[in-house]
């Protein structure tokens, strides 16, 4: 509840400052040019100064980056047109200091800028391990990976698949295709598939690790929730077999219909918007439903405009795993223990500290 309070706060904030900005260029204001210039621009410092923190610490979002240069540009632009067009000494030093406030925070952006790569289409953490092999990863992880959603997002990873051990006690991942619904993969085949279509992939290891009961309920549930996928895409394509039936169309028509509406057990509106439905999912939202049928709690996904659980305007990106207090991140650090572990069994891989 804190956090949808805290959401519509914000998003109310942002909407207001935006309806503002519009009037003010519309000539909308009655504060004078100048000071109507210099308000606007000391609003839009206010709450950007507020988020900065958490904006920096989220750059490998695209909306967090977009909520720094997008008031930077128009808070400057602002507070620039303030000064040239004042001869008031009081707005003439007010907008100097919010010129030299909006500078510092472009200047904190770009030197967070060095904590982050570029891999594929946006930015990781500088540490973050790329393409660790199968062997160092176990059930509970999370895998990210680029593709065609990550390149569509111009973000590093656009892709989600949850380690879980399949029924034969194999290690494997878990997910939701467009073109096949719920899948249980061979995780080894996966990262050697990936990386030869030049792809990469990263992991985040939850905080509280599975253990082995956790590790056995989720194959059970994976199951169960392909299963679920399955049932639910037969019983929605005849539905749809029956409804193109009844249409006045040639043969070849009903049957290009029916392929371009088969359904595959992937949640379309779940691409564009943040709900989860019953029995079937995106990608990333299958295994944040397998983690929550678990009982693990995660950061609130999809809660929607101003947080009130619409999923309107919010789609779950996977790019925002990244932050959730639930996962760390597997490093290089963790790269050079694996080795170690590799090249002397006896050593054991720690965690990072918190």
């Amino acid at each position: 509840m804190h956090y949808r309070i805290l959401k519509f706060c914000v998003g109310l904030a942002y909407i207001t400052l935006l309806v503002l900005t519009w009037h003010f260029f519309r000539g909308g204001l009655d504060w004078g040019f100048a000071a109507g210039a210099l308000a606007v621009s000391g609003f839009w410092l206010l709450i950007t100064r507020w988020q900065l923190g958490a904006l920096l610490r989220t750059y490998f979002d695209t909306l967090s980056r977009l909520q720094v240069l997008i008031p930077f540009w128009v808070g400057l632009l602002l507070a620039g047109t303030a000064l040239v067009s004042t001869d008031n000494p009081i707005i003439f030093g007010l907008a100097l200091l919010l010129m030299s406030w909006w500078l510092y925070i472009y200047v904190s952006y770009r030197r967070n800028r060095r904590q982050f790569i570029k891999q594929g289409h946006g930015p990781l953490p500088k540490d973050c391990w790329i393409n660790p092999p199968a062997e160092a990863l176990q059930p509970g992880d999370l895998i990210l990976t680029s593709g065609r959603m990550a390149g569509r997002l111009q973000e590093s990873v656009g892709h989600g698949e949850l380690v879980i051990l399949n029924p034969n006690g194999m290690l494997s991942a878990f997910s939701c295709y467009m073109q096949q619904g719920a899948v249980l993969n061979g995780l080894a085949k996966l990262c050697r598939a990936w990386i030869s279509k030049g792809e990469h992939y990263i992991a985040l290891r939850l905080q509280a690790e599975f253990t082995p009961e956790q590790s056995q309920r989720a194959t059970a549930l994976a199951c169960a929730m392909i299963a679920e996928n399955q049932k639910w895409r037969e019983k929605a394509n005849r539905r749809r077999q029956a409804l193109v039936a009844r249409l006045p169309l040639p043969g070849s028509w009903r049957l290009w219909l029916l392929n371009k509406i088969k359904a595959t057990g992937y949640d379309w509106p779940g691409l564009f918007i943040g709900t989860r439905a019953a029995e079937r999912w995106t990608c990333i939202g299958s295994c944040l439903e397998l983690y929550h049928r678990l009982g693990i709690k995660t950061r609130q996904y999809g809660t929607g405009l101003l947080g009130l659980g619409t999923g309107l305007l919010d789609p779950i990106m996977p790019v925002r795993f990244l932050a959730d207090p639930a996962f760390r991140l597997l490093t290089l650090d963790n790269k050079s223990q694996f080795e170690q572990a590799d090249r002397n069994p006896k050593v054991s891989l720690q965690p990072d500290p918190a």
